[in-house]
């Protein structure tokens, strides 16, 4: 009886082995984290601190814009200041004079009410102004353009002397904190693999291999090769760089 149980048991185990699969996907080391770095204001670059392969920290300066024209904006906000602030302190005075004039009954209501309209548009005036130049001092903080998280520059785009327009791209800042592993799985395959199911990762070139959990299955399928996208996070080490090639085994049954 105990010799037909191993038997049963050993023929279990052997079932088993045949019916356990192994995928092989193809892959590639990827940033989840990659940032376009663009500037909010149009000028000419006046200062680039980095280079493709720098590696940066966060809020380290990256590449400064010429502040001519904002200088120019400065300088004319203040003035209009100035201006407003000594036509507000003659028109003032003249108010104030005038009410104590009207006290004595010798100018008539009207010409103080007119001084008192001068007077409330002229301190609105002040206000919009100085709101006018604060926004301009604002404006010099987006002329730095500093790393908005620690990583490296794998693309610069842009050059000393050369014109950063909004919204396009100067630099591309690499997160290497948050290396993964895309692929794709082909449709027949796809009900096999779900998130969180653990696939051996491996880098060939480094000889690396580590075990990965898929992140995430993307929910859009490539027309062409019938494939969906998969994401693998992993342990990673100092040596592996978005770019490399990857295979990652998945172990179904």
């Amino acid at each position: 009886m105990k010799h037909i149980k191993k038997l049963f048991l050993a023929l279990i185990l052997i079932i088993s082995s045949v019916n356990a699969q192994e995928i092989e996907l193809s892959g590639t080391v990827i940033s989840d984290n990659e940032k376009f770095i663009t500037s909010r204001f149009m000028g000419f670059v006046k200062e680039l601190h980095v280079s493709e392969g720098s590696m940066v920290k966060k809020g380290e300066l990256l590449y400064k814009i010429d502040t001519t024209d904002i200088d120019a904006k400065k300088r004319q906000a203040a003035l209009q200041v100035s201006m407003y602030k000594t036509q507000f302190e003659i028109v003032k005075r003249n108010y104030n004079r005038f009410k104590r004039l009207y006290k004595k009954g010798l100018v008539s209501k009207s010409q103080v009410e007119e001084l008192e309209m001068n007077y409330n548009n002229l301190r609105d005036m002040i206000s919009v102004a100085r709101a006018q130049l604060t926004e301009v001092n604002n404006q010099y903080k987006y002329l730095e353009i500093k790393a908005p998280n620690s990583g490296v520059i794998t693309r610069k785009m842009i050059k000393v002397g050369e014109m950063a327009m909004p919204g396009m791209p100067a630099l591309v800042l690499t997160d290497l904190s948050d290396i993964k592993i895309k692929a794709e799985i082909s449709e027949s395959n796809l009900f096999k693999v779900k998130r969180g199911d653990t696939v051996e990762v491996q880098i060939p070139s480094l000889k690396y291999k580590v075990d990965g959990k898929v992140d995430s299955i993307i929910p859009s399928s490539n027309p062409m090769t019938h494939t969906f996208m998969i994401k693998i996070s992993f342990k990673s080490n100092e040596y592996v760089y978005p770019g490399m090639y990857a295979k990652v085994l998945v172990k179904v049954k």
